[in-house]
């Protein structure tokens, strides 16, 4: 605790202005706590950048924390692009202090002789993306925290790709961000250096968007589909409607509660559209409209939740995973019938998602690259690989990307893929559910579950910790008596054979995950979050099915089997 103290001192210097000094006072005399929370660590780059709960201190998001990233990052460009004009790109979402945090960044980028185009209000995060191509930039920054709790806010970075960070930048930006005190931070704006960017760069992504998403659905079929849109008070208003306005669907049904920006999300417990509570407003005007489709983004518009309806007329939400492998298949089929696979053609995913997107790349003929979790890591594949060409890729975290225009996961181009899946559906008499189930007979029945344990503040970090050495040290051999074959630890990367004892390399880079592979197909991963304080296990099962009579018996088999293994988790 003493060291603790002595790091809090430091807020108390001239340094640091006289409202945070007042704030961490206030900390050491009446919050010990709190305290020990807000500066035992430097707060860390994780799987999308920097998120944490804001307020005074290095493990928070103020403007003292935000400010040495950004001069860390305004010192590296500058290495690294000695003889080039610097231009870095920033955008900010709907949560609370976004804005003021986004200018403090700009200040400081100004103050470096780094030219900054800002946008003149809150936009989507891949709108980001796009601008720092569209710009020719650097570097991008976007202040958001995702579907975060209200409490929580964060920090972004993208390269000049329009990818976000990826090895080696981000250890050398940490390596220069490190290497630097609070007192070296230039606060000082230079406005000159400061330039505004909005309705232009809006029509350029919503051209591209609408281009790289419309896939020849009839006038009618447009017309004929009735969506109902929740923003979840985040960004997806500024871009959506206009996307899909555009793109010729009129039948748009707005949750009018929800459509107002606003950082404390009023209407729900968590605006994350892969929980089913966000979208209870959306369904609830869904059924009063009859709709057919439901969409769902979060604060910063990368993730989108659908929810279509069933036979009975019901209407129910897809996990990450199924809209994924919906809009790949949908994607493959129509780049096949227009303009037939060449050879270099790839989708891409995560090792922790499901297994059924290797399988439809096996059936058309592609490749599906693999990498860790985040979309930077399917921005780098694309960077990397110049001479393929990238269709589409997606995680099970409600992330999807269509064509490499923009970088990063898109929700609203995702939102109009998935109307335009729908569209084409409802016209041959079919739901997407009825589409999905085509796919599950073709390809095998794949089901997915996922099991996330909140650990909270220093002793949930070392709980953490303890979980994934316990599964190091001690494997399961076994779950419920079906046995482990292989174990996959990419922190390590090594391959264990269980079944003929012999190892063998990863060739992803090292991340602290653990895959367990079942003698029946089943797949288990074990990751801690990168963003927030939770561990997360990740069950895949799955089993052949030949009718469509046999699917609903073959389902509650599989969830069966997710209940079992999720009860050895849930002991923890």
């Amino acid at each position: 605790m003493t060291e603790i103290l002595e790091k809090a001192k430091l807020w108390l210097t001239d340094i640091f202005d006289v409202h945070t000094q007042e704030q961490v006072k206030q900390l050491i005399t009446s919050n010990p706590k709190e305290l020990e929370d807000s500066f035992y660590k430097n707060l860390a780059f994780g799987t999308g950048g920097m998120r944490g709960i804001m307020g005074v201190g290095t493990n928070r998001i103020n403007k003292y924390t935000l400010g040495k990233n950004t001069q860390g990052i305004a010192l590296y460009l500058k290495e690294k692009f000695p003889n080039e004009e610097l231009k870095v790109a920033i955008a900010y979402d709907c949560r609370n202090n976004s804005k003021e945090l986004a200018y403090t960044v700009a200040n400081v980028f100004s103050a470096n002789n780094i030219n900054v185009y800002i946008f003149e209000d809150l936009r989507p995060t891949p709108e980001l993306s796009f601008a720092v191509k569209k710009y020719n930039c650097q570097c991008g920054i976007v202040l958001t925290a995702s579907h975060n709790p209200p409490e929580y806010n964060g920090y972004k970075v993208y390269w000049k790709d329009g990818g976000q960070l990826v090895p080696p930048q981000d250890g050398e930006i940490i390596e220069k961000i490190n290497s630097l005190t609070y007192a070296q931070i230039k606060f000082e704006a230079k406005p000159n250096y400061i330039q505004k960017i909005g309705i232009e760069t809006d029509n350029a992504f919503v051209t591209e968007s609408v281009k790289n998403a419309s896939f020849n659905t009839s006038k009618t079929a447009k017309e004929n589909l009735s969506i109902v849109f929740t923003a979840l008070h985040g960004t997806s208003i500024t871009l959506l409607p206009k996307v899909l306005e555009k793109a010729g669907y009129a039948q748009l049904h707005i949750v009018e509660e929800q459509a107002t920006p606003n950082g404390n999300f009023p209407t729900v417990k968590s605006p994350n559209p892969e929980e089913p509570a966000a979208l209870e407003m959306a369904i609830d005007l869904a059924n009063k409209k009859n709709a057919d489709i439901v969409i769902g983004t979060d604060p910063d518009s990368d993730r989108l939740g659908i929810a279509v309806r069933n036979k009975e007329g019901e209407i129910v939400l897809l996990n990450g995973n199924q809209t994924m492998i919906l809009m790949t298949d949908f994607l493959l089929k129509n780049y096949q019938e227009k303009q037939g696979f060449k050879g270099n053609e790839f989708i891409a995913s995560t090792i922790v998602s499901t297994p059924m997107m290797p399988k439809l790349a096996e059936h058309y003929g592609v490749e599906c690259k693999l990498g860790l979790t985040g979309f930077k890591w399917i921005a780098k594949m694309i960077k990397d690989f110049p001479n393929q060409h990238f269709i589409g890729g997606g995680e099970e975290s409600f992330g999807f990307m269509v064509g490499d225009f923009v970088r990063d996961k898109d929700a609203i181009t995702a939102s109009l893929l998935a109307c335009e899946i729908a569209a084409q559906a409802k016209a041959e008499g079919k739901t997407l559910l009825d589409k999905l189930n085509q796919l599950y007979l073709k390809h095998g029945l794949y089901q997915e579950y996922l099991i996330s344990l909140v650990k909270k503040g220093i002793s949930g970090a070392q709980e953490i910790k303890n979980i994934m050495h316990k599964l190091r040290e001690n494997p399961p051999l076994d779950f419920n008596g079906i046995k482990t074959t292989l174990i996959e630890d990419y922190q390590t990367s090594q391959r264990k054979d269980l079944t003929n004892n012999t190892n063998s390399a990863l060739s992803i880079p090292s991340s602290n995950v653990l895959i367990f592979y079942l003698e029946d197909g089943t797949k288990i991963a074990a990751r801690p979050s990168g963003t927030e304080p939770k561990i997360k296990f990740y069950i895949s099962v799955n089993t052949t099915v030949n009718t469509t009579e046999q699917l609903a018996t073959k389902q509650n088999e599989l969830t069966k089997k997710i209940q079992a293994i999720s009860a050895f988790f849930n002991a923890y």
